[in-house]
C-alpha cells in the first residue's frame, strides 16, 4: 500500500457461490447508469459499520474489508468475488448508506501524464531480486 503496509491478504478460499445468485441477476452496467470504474475508491461508513451483524454474508465481507479504502479491483481480488459482484453489492451499499463510494475524476484517468506516472512508479517498485525494473 501507499503507506508502505503490506497489502491485506485475500480473506478464505474463493466463493463457489455463483454471482448471478449473489447480486439476485443482477448486473453492474444496468438501468442505474454506467458501472463504476474499477478504480473508484470505497469506504465503510460508521453505519455499515454498525450494521456489520446485520448484512448479507457477502456484503458484511465487503463492509468490513473497507474500514480502510480501496478500489474496487483491490476489494474484488481480496474476497475472491467477481468485479461485477462487488460493483453491484457496492451500489448497494451506497445505497443504504454503508459505503462511501468515490469515483475518480474521467479527465484524471484518461490523462496521460498520470499513465506515465504510474508506469514510472511500477518500474521503480524493486523485483525478487531487489532489483528495479527498467525494461522499456
Amino acid at each position: 500500500m501507499a503507506d508502505g503496509t503490506p497489502p491485506p491478504a485475500p480473506v478464505g478460499p474463493a466463493s463457489a457461490v455463483r454471482p448471478y445468485l449473489v447480486t439476485a441477476g443482477r448486473v453492474a452496467d444496468a438501468a442505474a447508469g454506467p458501472a463504476l470504474p474499477v478504480e473508484t475508491q470505497v469506504v465503510a461508513t460508521a453505519d455499515g459499520l454498525d450494521a456489520l451483524g446485520r448484512l448479507s454474508f457477502e456484503q458484511h465481507d465487503i463492509v468490513a474489508a473497507c474500514r480502510l479504502p480501496q478500489s474496487l479491483a483491490e476489494l474484488a481480488a481480496r474476497l475472491r468475488l467477481h468485479l461485477n459482484v462487488v460493483r453491484v453489492l457496492a451500489e448497494d451499499l451506497r445505497g443504504e448508506g454503508r459505503l462511501a463510494v468515490y469515483v475518480p475524476d474521467a479527465e484524471a484517468t484518461h490523462d496521460a501524464s498520470v499513465l506515465r506516472r504510474v508506469i514510472d512508479g511500477l518500474r521503480a517498485i524493486p523485483d525478487s531480486r531487489g532489483v528495479p525494473s527498467d525494461t522499456d
